[in-house]
């Protein structure tokens, strides 16, 4: 009997950099219940271990991720039995929009290297993350209208803070696919790259990110996206001023300005 491949592939690299691997290439990495448990829990595990410096999501084969798998979605484990239609979608939904807030919320920065063609979920997990690139051959899909439903995991939030309102409502209320290149140009994603050189440029980020000391990763990435909505530049402010003051008194701070001065590697302990 042929073992069933992993529906999500993790590979963690000596210098802290976790690849998070949708796998389901037959399907273009359509989600279903198992592919959603995968990722709440490694995500969930991430976010408790100082050894992981930086999170790359992205995806197997010609598709990055293009939404559910209409063809059968499977029970999640913690969505309770025996309830009925309206609670068991609330229950499930819970479970799927939990990917989003705690990619937007990990500690670590996470870079999300769009592979493939990417619809529903796919997009609000690439608007979701820190940084995003694209093969120049991806196209992001608004499939929403194909479901019949209305726009849902926090796009409406995400999207015209990424490219402002007017853009965000054409995208929206239409099916307009948006090309790389496009999507480059208006900041949907931060740059398209040839697709052979995807993963290269990933992997080039996340080592520039990990050269910086974790805790003061940690504290930015915080300041980044609280002070979108800070009431006021002094609010800014005083909210970075504590992280500083936090991210200053560790023993990896230190060693960064020592390996600094040194011109080599800092070596960090998570002190």
């Amino acid at each position: 009997m042929t073992e069933q491949a992993p529906v999500l592939v993790v590979d963690r690299t000596d210098d802290g950099i976790v690849t998070l691997r949708l796998n389901r290439p037959e399907k273009m990495n359509a989600f279903n219940a198992e592919m959603i448990d995968a990722l709440n829990h490694e995500i969930d595990g991430i976010r408790m271990d100082p050894g992981v410096r930086v999170v790359i999501l992205t995806g197997t084969g010609r598709g990055f991720c293009t939404g559910a798998d209409l063809t059968g979605m499977g029970d999640l484990q913690n969505v309770p039995k025996n309830v009925g239609k309206p609670q068991h979608t609330r229950y499930f939904l819970m479970e799927l929009s939990r990917i989003v807030t705690s990619l937007r919320s990990l500690p670590q920065p996470v870079i999300c290297a769009v592979n493939g063609t990417t619809a529903g979920a796919g997009y609000a997990f690439a608007l979701a993350a820190d940084v995003t690139i694209a093969a120049d051959n991806v196209k992001f899909i608004n499939a929403i209208h194909n479901a019949g439903t209305g726009t849902e995991l926090g796009i409406s939030y995400m999207l015209p803070r990424a490219v402002g309102a007017q853009r965000a409502a054409e995208i929206l209320f239409t099916m307009r696919p948006v090309m790389a290149d496009e999507a480059e140009r208006i900041g949907l994603i931060l740059r398209a790259v040839p697709a052979d050189g995807l993963m290269d440029e990933a992997f080039r980020l996340a080592r520039s990110m990990a050269q910086n000391v974790p805790i003061g990763l940690w504290v930015t990435n915080q300041a980044l996206w609280a002070n979108m909505s800070a009431g006021s530049l002094e609010q800014a402010i005083e909210f970075e001023t504590r992280g500083v003051f936090v991210a200053q008194a560790s023993e990896d701070a230190a060693e960064k300005r020592k390996s600094f001065i040194e011109k080599r590697t800092p070596t960090f302990n998570n002190r």
